[in-house]
């Protein structure tokens, strides 16, 4: 399988977005918050797996990795979803998280 890009997952979100929107809330920098509140909830989801089995089991076991990797991928939408509410391009994230990388590489 190949890489799985930012900027397909965010062409992605936008088809799901256009789909549902007379039912979910418009992308826009004023439903922001409540997207970054939704994928709270659906990090929470991701903890609860981990905290009631386990982390080597909740990684090993087929069913349950299986619940982890859909509750983060529903993280991933969200936190996608937050991106094109305020603009946020990949390439403007790749730079800022290259930056925040040498950063952190400098610190200790």
């Amino acid at each position: 399988m190949t890489d799985f890009s930012i900027n397909e997952m965010q062409e992605m979100q936008r088809k799901l977005q256009d789909k549902y929107k007379d039912k979910w809330e418009e992308i826009s920098p004023e439903t922001g918050q409540d997207k970054l509140l939704w994928m709270i909830g659906e990090i929470g989801e991701v903890i609860d797996i981990i905290k009631q089995n386990g982390g080597t089991e909740a990684s090993s076991d087929s069913e349950l990795r299986k619940n982890l990797v859909e509750e983060l991928a529903d993280v991933l939408m969200y936190y996608n979803d937050v991106l094109l509410c305020y603009g946020i391009t990949a390439d403007e994230l790749k730079q800022s998280y290259v930056k925040k990388f040498e950063k952190n590489m400098e610190r200790w």
